[in-house]
């Protein structure tokens, strides 16, 4: 299957934003008083935050590889 270009510039952009706007988002979460308990444990809030910014992450590297795999091929 061809992906125009269009479409590609288009994943790529979005895998950027992905790989760019999470990690800050992660950032703001650990500053977050509710991210550790008293003893300076992970709390659940840290935890699921953690996986979300994960698997974001890796959908946007994926979107973005799609992306350029789409405009060189």
């Amino acid at each position: 299957m061809e992906l125009p270009a269009f479409l590609a510039v288009v994943l790529v952009v979005a895998g950027v934003w992905s790989l760019a706007v999470w990690p800050q988002f992660l950032r703001r979460v650990m500053k977050d008083p509710r991210a550790r308990d008293a003893g300076g444990k992970a709390t659940r809030f840290l935890t699921v935050h953690v996986v979300l910014v994960s698997i974001s992450m890796l959908l946007g590297a994926a979107t973005a590889g799609i992306g350029i795999a789409g405009l060189l091929g």
